[in-house]
């Protein structure tokens, strides 16, 4: 790790130490650290450093070079870095100063730990599918940024009505979910939005996507779990002029006329699992799958 970039929530410091403990493990392994502009002007802002360091601004000042990205924060942390690696295989590690955290796994009293046995090697990469998404007639909403790693949602706009969101699959009509909404999901994001609405768990390395209704009004409309080589057509019908779109935590208002295309992203997001971590674990962490004492297991 002789090259790092850091990313942190740009309104609030509520970390300091697990900053300082983050930059002097880096500085002791002699690591070039290069931190977000913002959040760097509020860690000098807050006194936090006791040195100068570099800054990056966005996906244009980073690199292949970058060994991998330290995020402090929670998964939404995670999210809004995705925005600057996009697609140049920069590895993320997220240290959990949120809530619950399925993405940043790294917890608060444990970052020592982890990296030291990320320098020694001892950790595996997972790579993460994302969503690509195109709209005709065609915005500029999206038209950079057009990729989410957990959700692409539909949702409706300034009214109480259902929508109805024609769904086909390949070409081949599905079905017309009424409801407030309609969420896609990777098996990352299958932990966060549509879990909320009863969707499914699923493992990160499932070459899966699942389609969520949200709150919808056809009693028989269930989750459906598909292939990621699936390419999916969405045509809206609403009461408004408008409906939302949102990829991951980024969104915008189009009219309803609008045609959504939505197909696996052309490129994936690398993430760093330390030996003393697991999917399963974070899940009976996250999920409190250990509470019952019945679960108790000497293994």
């Amino acid at each position: 790790m002789k090259k790092v970039a850091i990313y942190g929530q740009s309104y609030s410091v509520s970390a300091e130490k697990e900053i300082q403990i983050l930059l002097q493990i880096l500085d002791e392994n002699t690591s070039t650290c290069f931190i977000e502009k913002k959040f760097y002007e509020l860690l000098k802002k807050e006194n936090i450093l006791d040195k100068e360091y570099e800054t990056f601004a966005g996906f244009s000042d980073l690199n292949s070079t970058f060994d991998v990205m330290f995020t402090l924060g929670g998964d939404g942390t995670i999210l809004r870095a995705v925005t600057f690696i996009r697609n140049l295989n920069i590895p993320i590690l997220g240290i959990n100063t949120g809530r619950l955290g399925f993405l940043a796994t790294i917890n608060k009293d444990a970052i020592k730990e982890s990296i030291d046995l990320i320098i020694k090697g001892e950790y595996r990469i997972q790579e993460r599918t994302l969503l690509s998404v195109k709209i005709t007639p065609e915005s500029e909403a999206f038209s950079e940024l057009n990729f989410a790693l957990n959700e692409v949602t539909i949702a409706r706009k300034n009214t109480t009505s259902m929508i109805g969101m024609k769904t086909s699959l390949n070409f081949e009509y599905l079905t017309n979910y009424w409801a407030d909404g309609l969420i896609i999901a990777t098996p990352t994001g299958s932990t966060g939005y549509s879990l909320s609405c009863n969707g499914p768990v699923i493992s990160p390395k499932s070459k899966s996507f699942v389609i969520t209704p949200i709150a919808p009004h056809n009693l028989n409309a269930r989750s459906m779990v598909i292939c990621d080589e699936t390419n999916i057509q969405l045509s809206i019908d609403s009461r408004e002029k408008d409906f939302l779109i949102s990829l991951d935590s980024r969104i915008t208002s189009v009219p309803k006329n609008t045609e959504i295309f939505i197909k696996k992203a052309p490129f994936t997001i690398k993430t760093i699992l330390p030996n003393n971590q697991s999917f399963l674990k974070t899940l009976r962490t996250k999920l409190l799958w250990g509470e019952d004492t019945r679960n108790e297991t000497n293994l």
